[in-house]
């Protein structure tokens, strides 16, 4: 039976210093790993390409579902890919939109990370197809679609600012208003358990955490959690794609998406409404 890893991959890879030379660490990745019933069977966090993709060799079967929130495949030189376009002309009425990559970018993990799995024999897919029988996928996604995107979420109006903080408030009290909408959100993923697919957070000592700890308003310490937070939100969508396909979620970029040398359209798997789709 198919498991579901979740890689909120932070997209840089680290940069040097300008006095003292040495390398910037990347920042943190967190990790998800999912089973079908909807227990976490692992959870935490990693630095770097080669650590998540070390990650995914102990824990990855034939068989599962990779859900990575990076750009993974980036054939357009300037400008923004297709698949970012389309989040913000379907999704923008929640107030969701993407960043842009391109070839000129410096955020080059998620390309790096797909490179790092084929030798497993994991492939990309676009979402457009089911998996082979055997074979893990990967593909990449977008938290933010998720969380409108699917109804069991109930945000039925707007993204939740969990992130950035919002502009024109005191630092001190944005911090404070983006923990309490981080922990609503919380409050809400425990519906999940009673859902199909299932995500459980507390069926695992370090995703337990975020029911049972109140969110910091320290940006490192907030980071951190959220991070986390994202790694479960891409594996839940990793099991609602292979267990509900076109259902319940739509590819973005399916049709006009760019396509690499390798032929590999460049697609984002996004949970959809009936109303979110074209």
């Amino acid at each position: 039976m198919a498991r579901y890893l979740g890689i909120d991959l932070a997209w840089g890879l680290g940069l040097p210093h300008p006095v003292i030379g040495r390398v910037k660490k990347p920042n943190e990745t967190g990790l998800c790993l999912l089973a079908a019933d909807g227990t976490i069977l692992d959870a935490g966090w990693a630095r770097g390409v080669d650590a998540v993709a070390a990650w995914v060799a102990e824990h990855e079967r034939p068989g599962d579902v990779i859900a990575i929130d990076a750009p993974l495949i980036v054939a357009n030189p300037t400008g923004m890919r297709a698949a970012e376009r389309e989040v913000g002309s379907r999704y923008g009425r929640w107030k969701v939109a993407a960043n842009a990559s391109n070839q000129g970018s410096a955020a080059r993990a998620g390309q790096l990370l797909l490179a790092a799995l084929e030798p497993r024999g994991i492939r990309y897919t676009d979402g457009r197809w089911p998996p082979p029988a055997g074979v893990t996928v990967a593909f990449e996604c977008y938290p933010y679609t998720t969380l409108v995107g699917a109804h069991e979420f109930g945000y039925e109006v707007e993204r939740p600012r969990y992130k950035r903080l919002i502009p024109g408030l005191p630092a001190a009290e944005a911090k404070k208003l983006r923990a309490t909408v981080c922990d609503e959100l919380l409050t809400r993923m425990t519906a999940l358990e009673r859902t199909t697919p299932a995500l459980k957070l507390g069926s695992h000592k370090v995703t337990k955490t975020l029911l049972t700890e109140k969110s910091p308003a320290a940006a490192s310490a907030y980071k951190h959690r959220e991070d986390l937070l994202d790694a479960t939100l891409c594996a839940w969508t990793a099991a609602l794609w292979h267990q509900h396909g076109p259902e319940r979620t739509q590819v973005l970029g399916a049709e006009t998406g760019e396509v690499d040398a390798r032929g590999r359209r460049a697609t984002i798997v996004a949970p959809a409404r009936p109303e979110q789709r074209r």
